[in-house]
């Protein structure tokens, strides 16, 4: 499900910055992955992760919060368990109230909940439910 005025496409050719929240360290884990397939497309990957200070040789934050103000960010990939989901989302909707940004919400696949998607909805934040970053770019 897409809630944006905008297709994938257009979302993915005119993105150049991406939050990964819940960016793994650990090159085994699909958000690295993802991170690095993305950074390795051009995109400045930025990655969220209370647990690391790098990642992918990116300067890693321990919350959206934490990014400064002046980084322009145009999408927020959610990488985090379905549970978190609502909760991350309601923090993007904060950080848009406070930096006047407003970034595509891409939760990737089985990580989206209805919790999450009203949240988005309210904030009137562009939302993508459960769709792979990189499938969808490869399609590109």
């Amino acid at each position: 499900m897409i809630k944006t005025t905008k297709s994938l496409s257009e979302i993915l050719k005119e993105a150049k910055t991406v939050v990964i929240v819940g960016c793994s360290p650990d090159p085994y884990r699909t958000s690295n992955y993802a991170a690095g397939y993305l950074k390795d497309r051009g995109y400045t990957i930025i990655p969220v992760n209370p647990t690391a200070d790098k990642i992918l040789g990116e300067k890693c934050y321990p919350s959206l919060n934490d990014i400064p103000e002046s980084v322009e960010v145009d999408i927020v990939n959610i990488f985090r368990n379905s549970r978190y989901s609502e909760m991350e989302v309601k923090g993007v909707a904060e950080w848009k109230a406070r930096t006047g940004q407003n970034p595509v919400v891409w939760t990737q696949l089985d990580v989206s909940s209805a919790g999450a998607e009203l949240a988005a909805e309210e904030a009137e934040l562009p939302y993508v439910r459960n769709k792979c970053i990189m499938v969808e770019l490869d399609k590109l």
